[in-house]
């Protein structure tokens, strides 16, 4: 297993470049946390780190204290079932919450009781696997250890999709206490080579009505691949386990991970599925921030399409414009470049990898007309959103109200029409977070602070001004600069370019 130290600094690199407790953090900040505060009531919380090897399986993660600038306390005091609750219900649409989700689900933290720990820790890996971070994941789980039922059923899971598929087997094996799951025993029985055993079981499930008809109709097919040739095909589940999916591609009828759930689109990045689904894939994971952008820059870039349509005029247009970018023909090659590939990153909702990708080249070009105005959008919408919005030209209102969320300062008066700008404005000239929220933070509940922050920003995403202020004036109480400017920035232009 790898080295839990080596994992956290591989993803803190894609995570956390700079902890998430840090004023004005920006790309190439030195990631040394410190908590001054960034409204007049901010709090720094207290950072407690403790030996990993002291910790209990419920604090396990993949980013220790020293790194996130989160507390290892960030838990406590917080009723264990609304956190669960909370985290279940928390899906953010805006790529700037992705971050902090992640994060504070990949932090090492004490759960909220000892007695929640199993709970608390399985929801956590629940809503990473369901973004698509499967293999962080699958390190969290093995960091906290494989001893209790529920670990190990996440832990096989995550192990079948990924296909290590003897791993479970071999603990099983050793430990047939840990899982009373009947599929799963007869796959590994017939695995190690007793297939008579496994079809006693089997047998045995079908009297006793413990496996449904489908799951029998499967294993059977598995145990005597002759039945596949007697029956009809068996229709595809919407959403298989991950037993279920090796065991359809174990009687030859493997599934297509397109329509199946994000965490499956992981299994089309290993190079053998063609280079289609890998871009599909590879979209997919990054509309959940769960893929970088320059890995995402890398298989659209990968070869010349041979097809048109769909997804190879997005793959087309996007190298025409890298083409355009690298070439010395400047602005006339770039601005129509620019104006084609646009839209079909927006359709696509991935606006935020694109301008990572391509703000900061863009702003090297003199561009005129919708192009300047798309690659404006793409300064703010970018890592390098302050830097390059200090170099634009505020002289209209809407770059000066934008270009002030992006300094961190109070914006002036919104322009007319411009939608969540209201929401924007109130969150920036706050004093503080609604007293609700402020009580959560004198009380050190940070995680649950944040849990709350994220849902209001996102009501806020849906219309509602007032909780979109509130949400963004708590995640500047808590010391969430960053998220909040990106998150203010991306509500505005992400909506008005319909991408969200």
């Amino acid at each position: 297993m790898a080295r839990p130290g080596a994992i956290a600094a591989c993803l803190c690199a894609v995570f956390c470049a700079a902890p998430l407790f840090a004023q004005n953090a920006g790309p190439g900040d030195d990631g040394v946390a410190v908590f001054p505060p960034t409204t007049g009531n901010a709090v720094p919380p207290r950072v407690e780190t403790a030996p990993l090897g002291d910790i209990g399986p419920g604090a396990a993660g993949l980013l220790p204290p020293a790194m996130t600038g989160l507390p290892a306390s960030l838990w406590i005091g917080s009723e264990p079932d609304r956190l669960v609750r909370l985290i279940s219900q928390t899906d953010p649409k805006l790529p700037a919450l992705m971050g902090p989700m992640r994060t504070l689900m990949l932090a090492e933290a004490d759960p909220p009781d000892p007695r929640s720990g199993a709970d608390h820790l399985g929801a956590r890996l629940d809503w990473l696997i369901a973004h698509g971070a499967v293999e962080e994941a699958l390190a969290v789980v093995e960091i906290a250890g494989t001893g209790s039922p529920a670990l190990f059923q996440r832990w096989a899971d995550l192990t079948l999709l990924l296909g290590r598929v003897e791993a479970p087997c071999r603990t099983l094996a050793a430990q047939p206490a840990l899982s009373d799951e009947t599929d799963l025993r007869v796959f590994c029985v017939a695995l190690a080579g007793d297939w008579r055993r496994a079809a006693t079981i089997l047998g045995t499930a079908r009297v006793l009505g413990t496996l449904s008809p489908r799951k029998i109709d499967l294993l059977e097919r598995f145990l005597d691949a002759g039945l596949s040739e007697d029956r009809p095909r068996l229709s595809p589940p919407a959403r298989p386990t991950p037993l279920e999916f090796r065991l359809f591609e174990a009687i030859g009828e493997p599934l297509p991970t397109g329509p199946l759930p994000l965490p499956f689109a992981v299994l089309d990045l290993s190079g053998t599925a063609g280079w289609r689904a890998e871009v599909v894939a590879g979209e997919r994971l990054a509309r959940q921030s769960a893929l970088p952008a320059n890995r995402l820059l890398g298989l659209y870039t990968r070869q010349k399409p041979a097809a048109s349509g769909g997804v190879w005029d997005r793959v087309a247009a996007f190298q025409a414009l890298d083409r355009a970018l690298q070439s010395d023909t400047g602005a006339g090659a770039v601005g129509p470049a620019l104006e084609r590939v646009w839209p079909q990153m927006a359709s696509a909702r991935l606006l935020v990898p694109f301008s990572t990708l391509f703000a900061r080249r863009l702003s090297a070009v003199s561009l005129k007309g919708r192009a300047a105005e798309i690659a404006r959008t793409a300064a703010f919408l970018s890592p390098g959103y302050e830097s390059l919005a200090a170099s634009l030209d505020a002289t209209d209102p809407e770059t000066a109200f934008l270009a002030a969320i992006a300094r961190g300062a109070v914006p002036p008066e919104p322009p007319a029409g411009l939608r969540h700008a209201r929401g924007v404005e109130l969150g920036f000239s706050a004093d503080g977070p609604p007293a609700d929220m402020a009580r959560l933070i004198a009380d050190r509940r940070i995680g649950e602070a944040i849990l709350e922050a994220i849902a209001l920003v996102e009501r806020g995403a849906d219309g509602d001004d007032a909780a979109l202020g509130a949400g963004l004036a708590t995640l500047r109480a808590l010391g969430l600069e960053r998220a909040a400017r990106r998150a203010a920035l991306q509500v505005i232009l992400l909506d008005r370019e319909r991408a969200l």
